[in-house]
């Protein structure tokens, strides 16, 4: 099993940046893939970014490549995940997410943090 809890949401104006964490329960984290995933109003979740349990291993989705990047610390069972250049459309609710490795589904979540970008 593993708890995942967000934070780091908030408001920012277009241009500027945040940095979101997610800390996570359990000691064989480190045998987790994590992924951030958005859910914009009235929108579908989709997928961010992700990172393997060893952090070697990083994918973005193509609106945030060059903007976002994800890391993680396995020693603190953290992830990060620093936005740059955020624009308008990056407004959203941000979840963690892990899967075990060798699964393909996420089967745990985080509630969510609150990204609002103002133009």
């Amino acid at each position: 099993q593993v708890q995942l809890v967000e934070s780091g949401g908030g408001l920012v104006q277009a241009g500027g940046s945040l940095r979101l964490s997610c800390a996570a329960s359990g000691r064989t984290f480190r045998n987790y893939y994590v992924g951030w995933f958005l859910q914009a109003p009235g929108k579908e979740r989709e997928f961010v970014t992700r990172i393997s349990g060893s952090g070697g291993i990083t994918d973005y989705a193509d609106s945030v490549k060059g903007r976002f990047t994800i890391s993680r610390d396995n020693a603190k069972n953290t992830i990060a995940l620093q936005m740059n250049s955020l624009q308008p459309e990056d407004t959203a609710v941000y979840y963690c997410s892990a899967r075990k490795r060798g699964t393909v589904r996420y089967d745990y979540w985080g509630q969510g943090t609150q990204v609002t970008v103002s133009s």
